[in-house]
């Protein structure tokens, strides 16, 4: 980010999606853990499946995280439409409308 004071929305918006990608990552890697302890407990899962699914947990992970490279900030600065809250900061430089219109 640069120091713009008007892309305080951007950073905001690309702060949700981190904390989002590591929500899901937590998700994931809690999923795999619940159906793989057990299984792998009462000798139901072979040593070979399990670091396969190990190693497809990792690559998940890494993979869904790839996915911020994606993101870019909003053309004008203005991210109010990524965010389903806008801060209170973007409200202050709106502009008031003429009376009457």
């Amino acid at each position: 980010m640069r120091g713009d004071p008007l892309l305080i929305g951007d950073a905001i918006a690309v702060s949700h999606a981190t904390y989002n990608k590591i929500r899901q990552g937590l998700f994931w890697a809690f999923i795999y853990n619940v159906v793989g302890l057990p299984l792998a407990a009462f000798g139901l899962l072979s040593p070979v499946i399990a670091g396969a699914a190990m190693a497809l947990s990792s690559v998940s992970v890494v993979t869904n995280a790839l996915l911020l490279r994606r993101w870019r900030p909003t053309v004008s600065g203005n991210s109010e439409r990524r965010l389903a809250r806008p801060p209170r900061i973007r409200r202050l430089h709106r502009r008031p409308q003429a009376e009457g219109s």
